[in-house]
């Protein structure tokens, strides 16, 4: 038996289909949609489709970017020569929010996986390696989760770029084993930039 108009389920798995978003959320959601005014909903469904037209990977960092470039690698007051990786866009947010860090980010979009099936061939290492190699760049800090998929993706992004000679760094360890950088407050990133060791 179906309980809802067919729209309305569908606009529901639609909901579910998003991260972290159960059944009981996922309706919730389609019945607030459901009251909005009409030029509410239209704004909402052309704020997703402008995203989805308009944001791409900025081609030197594959950070999130509207631009040609994303505002940090245009920005020429930041420190070119020392990139921090970091595993998603929301993880440079997260370290931006530290105002520590001025050098550039590289984002590898995902972590070495083999239990969720991804692989160093599914990120953004190859990236990482062709910017390492063609620019002038003397220290990479492995900003990734310190969980082990993180910690496993650190270890065999610095094996790759030991061969040329370029100074591999982790973070300290003020942010949490098994956290995520995103919930990490900005007195933790400070001393775990400020306490980074080379791996």
């Amino acid at each position: 038996m179906q309980y809802f108009p067919a729209a309305l389920q569908e606009l529901a798995d639609q909901f579910a289909r998003l991260p972290g978003i159960g059944g009981k959320t996922a309706q919730r959601l389609a019945f607030h949609v459901l009251e909005l005014p009409l030029e509410d909903a239209e704004s909402f469904a052309g704020a997703i489709l402008a995203a989805k037209r308009e944001v791409h990977t900025c081609p030197v960092c594959q950070n999130l970017t509207d631009r040609e470039l994303c505002p940090i690698c245009a920005d020429e007051m930041r420190d070119q020569s020392q990139i921090c990786v970091v595993a998603e866009p929301k993880d440079v947010i997260a370290m931006e929010r530290s105002r520590e860090f001025s050098g550039v980010y590289h984002v590898l979009h995902g972590v070495i996986s083999p239990l969720n099936h991804v692989t160093q061939d599914d990120i953004k290492i190859r990236e990482l390696l062709q910017r390492v190699a063609s620019a002038d760049i003397r220290e990479v800090i492995m900003a990734t989760n310190p969980d082990t998929e993180g910690e496993a993706t650190a270890m065999y992004i610095s094996r790759l770029l030991r061969p040329m000679e370029i100074k591999v760094t982790r973070l300290a360890y003020g942010v949490p084993v098994g956290s995520q950088l995103e919930y990490a407050d900005e007195v933790t990133l400070s001393r775990a930039l400020e306490g980074r060791q080379e791996i």
